[in-house]
């Protein structure tokens, strides 16, 4: 069986000042049992990336209430009107990031890459401050990949193995955070004996941790 991690376990791998990839969408395939021991552990100055910002109760926007957070980087906050004072007071740094730019520059450092090359956000702010390169005469922003300590992950099916699937739109953001970090712990919303070798979506050499919680069924 795949590392089954306790609850006083994984607390204890936090610390002040790491970054943490959050899988989900609008909170969909977010690891809710993960936020919890986050919360409870009362770590701060995280940097968390994730598609969105949550909400303020729900998601990574309970991090950001609990004062846990010193930058967020995701493509919008706008559900989530605590990050967006909270920045505007310059109580937190906010790194917004076009969706599908976000999801390459994670999947590139999965794939050990440097970056990658997109027109997306040319002569807008986005560009600010980033290399431009001119390939056969089409101009680039380089956007350098993006990992981070730790990976929750959530939405997932786990077999004993720790092999994963998904529960349908809970994939999202998940399966390529999974490459990306140091550690990867997953709370699953179940776990069955062996998952179909084709439905496989997150081999299990990619994650580091299963933890069994409140919101598995």
């Amino acid at each position: 069986m795949k590392s089954i991690i306790n609850q006083e376990k994984f607390i204890a791998m936090l610390h002040d000042g790491m970054s943490l990839m959050v899988g989900g969408f609008l909170t969909n395939g977010t690891p809710e049992g993960l936020i919890d021991l986050v919360v409870q552990s009362n770590v701060k100055n995280l940097t968390i990336i994730g598609n969105d910002g949550g909400y303020p109760d729900k998601g990574v926007g309970r991090l950001v209430a609990n004062n846990q957070v010193a930058k967020v980087i995701a493509s919008h906050i706008g559900t989530n009107p605590v990050i967006g004072t909270l920045m505007q007071e310059q109580k937190i740094e906010v790194e917004l990031v076009p969706q599908g730019t976000l999801a390459e520059r994670i999947r590139a450092f999965g794939a050990g890459l440097g970056g990658v090359l997109t027109p997306t956000g040319l002569d807008t702010m986005v560009e600010e401050g980033k290399q431009i390169l001119e390939v056969e005469g089409q101009k680039y922003i380089l956007e350098l990949a993006l990992g981070a300590d730790m990976a929750l992950i959530g939405g997932a099916i786990a077999d004993s193995y720790g092999n994963l699937k998904y529960n349908k739109t809970m994939r999202n953001f998940n399966p390529i955070m999974a490459t990306a970090c140091k550690i990867v712990v997953c709370e699953p919303r179940r776990i069955i004996d062996e998952i179909d070798p084709e439905d496989v979506i997150t081999p299990h050499p990619f994650v580091d941790y299963i933890l069994v919680g409140e919101y598995s069924e």
